[in-house]
């Protein structure tokens, strides 16, 4: 039988990937994943043409709690822009740069929202702007 812990893990590694290949398929390219920083952890970051776009992979398997979508806090999107600003803090020029969120409620490819400029950099999200 398997932790719970390690299916989480390997549930998001899939999830990972469904949603990479889903951004693939619609001409982004996927520049690194999982990339770590001293104050946050960003899923994706993909090329969109000139703009950098960081990119929050949610799974929820039950709207129990809301959903994948709701599951994308304040806190969180908080941690994400400030990897977001490590990982530009060593480029020689900052591109234009997206938050977006990938939403699977499931492990199916078929059901996969993009969620475009999910969230701004000062941590907004687009039901917050509404």
């Amino acid at each position: 039988m398997t932790a719970p812990s390690e299916r989480r893990r390997s549930d998001g590694r899939a999830a990972e990937d469904i949603a990479a290949r889903h951004l693939e398929a619609h001409g982004l390219s996927i520049e690194a994943r999982n990339l770590r920083t001293r104050r946050g952890e960003i899923d994706l970051v993909a090329r969109d043409a000139d703009t950098l776009v960081f990119v929050e992979v949610r799974l929820r398997r039950s709207a129990g709690h809301g959903g994948a979508a709701a599951s994308v806090t304040a806190r969180k999107r908080a941690r994400i822009v400030a990897a977001a600003e490590d990982h530009l803090a060593g480029l020689d020029r900052v591109p234009p740069c997206r938050f977006d969120v990938v939403v699977l409620d499931a492990l199916d490819p078929a059901r996969v929202r993009w969620l475009r400029g999910a969230f701004d950099a000062d941590g907004a999200g687009t039901a917050d702007r509404a």
